[in-house]
């Protein structure tokens, strides 16, 4: 099975502590590592990581809040620095192009590669990125500002081919993707082998959904069925339900509903307010809704399976 696997680079909010670094995050999918967010510091955390720079092929900001996107300018004139070639596409609200033409324009204007900006619709759920093996959906959410989640989703792939079977038959290596894809053998005595019995059933296609900072939205869960993995914003727990309301954030308790409803295989829980010493109180409370619930904490890496 290919790699999947989620960075956390950040989850504190908008106050910066000395326990989390705001919001940011690295998918990687088959060797091809997506940024998601990008608060103050993530370059650093970036590079604690192990993260390599060059690797990164787009960017997904989901609101302009500054601890989803302060620390954007810094990384893209570190790539500059380095010599980066390479074009990168970032996938953002459109309110942030003229922000950010104005910070490329002051101090990023002599590099070598290309910034291809790529305006996101936050009022609707459509593909916006799309390669040979995945698909990134943007995910409606409701916040102060215009905010979109991102939904990460491999394509399906072909069965896996049964070795054993293929040097039983002397079936050439020249055969095989036809037989991935259907094609049956016949031997040298006319026997027909079908390829079911050549070939292992393909992996499940695994998901990603990041749901960033949002009110809870009671219908969430159905843009989100079967997910694999969510990570949705806990900013509060319950006893602070009228903060969440005022500021457009979701309760811990909340996140775990979506997730509850949405079936999903696992809830990544963050975004925590700086009114938090100790997290533990809302991984209690979104356990008691949905119990396959996890803090995230920076340096922790996710492996979806």
């Amino acid at each position: 099975m290919e790699p999947f696997k989620i960075h956390i680079l950040g989850c504190g909010s908008a106050l910066p502590t000395l326990r989390h670094n705001p919001s940011a995050q690295v998918v990687e999918i088959r060797e091809k590592q997506f940024l998601v967010d990008c608060g103050e510091g993530t370059q650093l955390q970036m590079r604690r990581s192990k993260i390599g720079f060059n690797r990164l092929c787009a960017v997904f900001i989901s609101h302009i809040h500054g601890d989803h996107c302060f620390g954007l300018i810094g990384m893209l004139s570190s790539f500059g620095l380095l010599g980066r070639t390479m074009p990168l596409a970032i996938y953002a609200p459109k309110e942030l192009k003229p922000v950010l033409d104005m910070l490329l324009e002051t101090f990023c204007n002599d590099f070598d590669y290309e910034i291809q900006f790529h305006a996101v619709d936050t009022k609707k759920r459509a593909v916006i990125y799309e390669d040979r093996s995945l698909t990134v959906e943007s995910i409606p959410l409701k916040h102060r500002e215009p905010c979109a989640g991102f939904l990460f989703r491999e394509k399906p792939t072909l069965p896996h081919i049964r070795r054993d079977m293929i040097d039983f038959y002397h079936i050439p290596v020249s055969q095989i993707n036809n037989i991935k894809n259907g094609a049956s053998w016949t031997d040298e005595d006319g026997n027909v082998i079908p390829s079911n019995r050549l070939t292992r059933p393909a992996d499940p296609p695994r998901s990603y959904a990041y749901c960033s900072d949002t009110c809870y939205l009671p219908e969430l869960h159905k843009q989100l069925e079967g997910t694999t993995c969510i990570y949705h914003e806990t900013t509060y727990a319950t006893e602070d339900a009228e903060k969440a309301t005022k500021y457009c954030h979701s309760t811990a308790a909340q996140a775990a509903q979506v997730a509850r409803d949405a079936h999903a295989g696992r809830l990544l829980l963050g975004h925590y307010s700086s009114k938090y010493d100790n997290e533990q109180v809302l991984l209690e409370e979104a356990r008691a809704v949905f119990p396959a619930s996890e803090l995230t904490r920076e340096g922790m890496v996710v492996e979806l399976k």
